[in-house]
């Protein structure tokens, strides 16, 4: 039985979506021997997938390229240094938007909780539930649906973080790009575009001196440069 042209459309995109989730789950997170090992293959994945998502899996390649051009140290040293050394490339989601507050409790919880109920053992690794390379995997992997919503409900975040990643000229950006290219919706322009998708800063501190909530604190875990 053929799939009628609108299902199959539909079908397809689902499946490249999953794709780019995956790959940028796994070149957002810290470089690592495997990750090098497995670049033919995700390669061979996005290549399949290109045109699908236009601006998704096609801009993926070159990041892609970047991590296999470089020696592993290389791009350990330069991902400490965009990721662990800068507030403004933080890959938590809710610090962008709820910084340092009472309330980023609760909104941990909501990911906790779709891990939960997706039925899936989802193993953090000592990091915390918003860690966006977690909740790429967790909608390429467990519960696509549930992993969309997630990354929808947090597009200003994403957004904010394409942005300082373009104005870095980081190639890490390409994989946030590709990401937001999966959501509805073009992304906005520029930061006060950004700014309209959300209600406003946080005003609740707890115990810290207050700060831009899309300047985080730091989170190291176990890295080494």
């Amino acid at each position: 039985m053929r799939w009628p042209s609108r299902a199959a459309a539909r079908r397809d995109a689902e499946v490249a979506d999953r794709v780019v989730h995956q790959v940028a789950s796994w070149c957002l997170d810290y470089p690592s021997p495997g990750l090098l090992d497995r670049l033919p293959a995700i390669r061979a994945a996005l290549e399949e997938q290109a045109g699908v998502r236009e601006g998704a899996s096609d801009g993926l390649l070159g990041l892609v390229d970047h991590l296999g051009a470089h020696p592993l140290e290389e791009l350990q040293r330069a991902y400490v240094d965009t990721f662990d050394l800068s507030r403004k490339h933080a890959l938590y989601l809710s610090y962008w938007t709820d910084g340092d507050t009472r309330r980023r409790g609760e909104v941990l919880g909501r990911f906790k909780a779709a891990y939960r109920a997706s039925g899936f053992l989802v193993d953090t690794h000592g990091e915390l539930p918003d860690y966006l390379p977690m909740v790429l995997e967790f909608a390429a992997c467990a519960d696509p649906a549930a992993g969309r919503t997630l990354l929808q409900d947090y597009r200003a975040s994403l957004e904010l973080l394409r942005i300082a990643l373009q104005e870095k000229e980081s190639p890490y950006a390409a994989a946030v790009v590709a990401v937001c290219a999966t959501l509805p919706g073009e992304s906005p322009a520029d930061r006060a575009a950004v700014q309209a998708m959300v209600d406003g800063p946080p005003v609740e501190s707890v115990g810290l001196e207050p700060y831009d909530p899309r300047l985080l604190p730091l989170q190291p875990v176990g890295r080494t440069s």
